[in-house]
C-alpha cells in the first residue's frame, strides 16, 4: 500500500484515503479577480477538494526576448507574450485576497509556483502544498529548492521519461518525504490514445512508498473516473465557467455540470471498490435462499448406506443444506438417516 501523508491539514492522500481532487482553475479567470472567485466558488460546490491557480513572477520566469516576442494567437490578450501574460497575471494582493477567499468558503487554495520566486511567494502566504508544473519536472535546482521548503508537492510528470523521474523521485526524496507524482501527457486537449493510464500501476511499482495521481487534459470524464478505479490518489482537472472563452485550456476544461459529475463518479467508484475480500455478503442472503444450491440425494438412501458420488447431486433445495463445493467430501461418509430422492442432505445427516 503506498504510503499515506497529509497533504493539506486535515486531508491525507495515499492509502485508503478518498482522491483528493485537484480543481484546476490555472488562468481560465482571464484576468478577472471576480471570475476568479466564482471559479473558487463552483469548485466547492461541484465537490472538489482544493482550487488551485498558476503563479508566475513573470521577470524571473522568462527571458526579456521572450516576453518580448508578438504574440498573435487568438488566444492573446496583449500584442506581445509578456502583455499577454502580464494581463492574465494576479498581483500579491490579490492572491492574498483569493485565499481569504477560498477559506472564508471552505476549499482548500493553492497554486502551481511556476518558477522560484513564486515558489518563495507561495511559502510565504502558507499554502498547504506546492504544485510542481510539467515544466519544472526535470528543473533541479528548482526542485531542490522548493522540497527544502518543507511543504507537501505534487509534481506532474508530462513531458519527462521514467528515467527522469527516477531522477525526480531522488532529488525531492532527499529533502522531503511529502510528495506525490502524476501521471501526465501535456497536450491540451488530450488525445485519447495518448492518455497513457497504464503508467499509474507502473508508477506504483516503480515508486511504491509515494501515492500516485493523475493531471488530465482529455475530452470528457470517462478516463479520469477510470483513472481513480486504477488507484489515482490526487485527481487534477482543468476547469471553465464556459469553454468558448478565449484561452487555449478553456477546450481542454471541464465546465461546472461536468466537474460535479466527475466528482460524483469518482466517489461512487470509490465506494464500489469495496473490499478485496472475496465472501458472501448479507446482501446476497435474499439471492442465496432462492437460487443457492445444495447437495441432494440422486435416488432413495437407506439409512447406513456408503455415499458415492453417482448418489448424490446438486439443485435448488428446501431447506438450504451441504454446499455443493463440498460434494466431494461426502463420498465415502455414512448416511445416518433414510432419504427420498431429492432430499436435502445436511451435515448432521453424514457420519465419518
Amino acid at each position: 500500500m503506498p504510503a499515506e501523508f497529509e497533504l493539506c491539514p486535515g486531508r491525507k492522500i495515499g492509502g485508503s484515503n478518498p482522491c483528493f481532487i485537484i480543481a484546476e482553475i490555472g488562468q481560465n479567470h482571464q484576468g478577472d479577480i471576480e471570475i476568479a472567485k466564482k471559479m473558487i466558488r463552483m469548485a466547492k460546490d461541484c465537490g472538489a477538494d482544493c482550487a488551485k491557480f498558476q503563479k508566475s513572477e513573470i521577470e524571473h520566469r522568462f527571458t526579456k526576448q521572450a516576453l518580448e516576442r508578438p504574440y498573435t494567437s487568438p488566444h492573446a490578450w496583449g500584442p506581445t507574450y509578456g502583455a499577454h501574460k502580464h494581463h492574465l497575471e494576479f498581483s500579491h494582493q490579490q492572491y492574498r485576497e483569493l485565499q481569504q477567499y477560498a477559506n472564508e468558503i471552505g476549499i482548500f487554495f493553492t497554486a502551481s509556483g511556476m518558477d522560484e520566486m513564486a515558489v518563495d511567494f507561495l511559502h510565504e502566504i502558507n499554502v498547504p502544498f506546492i504544485k510542481v508544473a510539467s515544466a519544472d519536472t526535470n528543473n533541479i535546482p528548482y526542485l531542490e529548492k522548493t522540497a527544502k521548503k518543507g511543504r507537501p508537492m505534487v509534481i506532474s510528470s508530462g513531458m519527462q521519461s521514467m528515467e527522469t523521474m527516477r531522477c525526480v523521485y531522488q532529488t525531492v526524496k532527499k529533502h522531503n518525504p511529502n510528495f506525490t507524482f502524476l501521471q501526465c501527457t501535456s497536450a491540451y486537449p488530450l488525445p485519447i490514445e495518448h492518455v497513457n493510464l497504464s503508467l499509474i500501476p507502473e508508477f506504483q511499482k516503480e515508486f511504491p512508498d509515494i501515492p500516485i495521481g493523475y493531471s488530465g487534459h482529455e475530452p470528457g470524464i470517462h478516463v479520469s473516473v477510470a483513472a481513480v478505479a486504477l488507484g489515482a490518489k490526487v485527481l487534477e482537472r482543468h476547469v471553465t465557467l464556459d469553454k468558448s472563452w478565449k484561452g487555449s485550456d478553456h477546450a481542454a476544461s471541464l465546465e461546472p455540470a461536468e466537474l460535479a459529475e466527475l466528482v460524483k463518479a469518482i466517489r461512487t467508484v470509490e465506494m464500489a471498490m469495496g473490499s478485496p475480500i472475496k465472501q458472501m455478503l448479507p446482501c446476497e442472503s435474499s439471492c442465496h435462499s432462492k437460487l443457492g444450491k445444495s447437495v441432494v440425494a440422486q435416488k432413495p438412501l437407506k439409512k447406513g448406506e456408503i455415499l458415492t458420488l453417482d448418489m448424490l447431486t446438486v439443485k435448488v433445495a428446501e431447506p438450504h443444506g451441504v454446499r455443493p463445493e463440498n460434494i466431494f467430501k461426502l463420498v465415502g461418509k455414512k448416511i445416518t438417516v433414510d432419504l427420498e430422492k431429492d432430499a436435502t442432505i445436511i451435515d448432521t445427516m453424514i457420519s465419518g
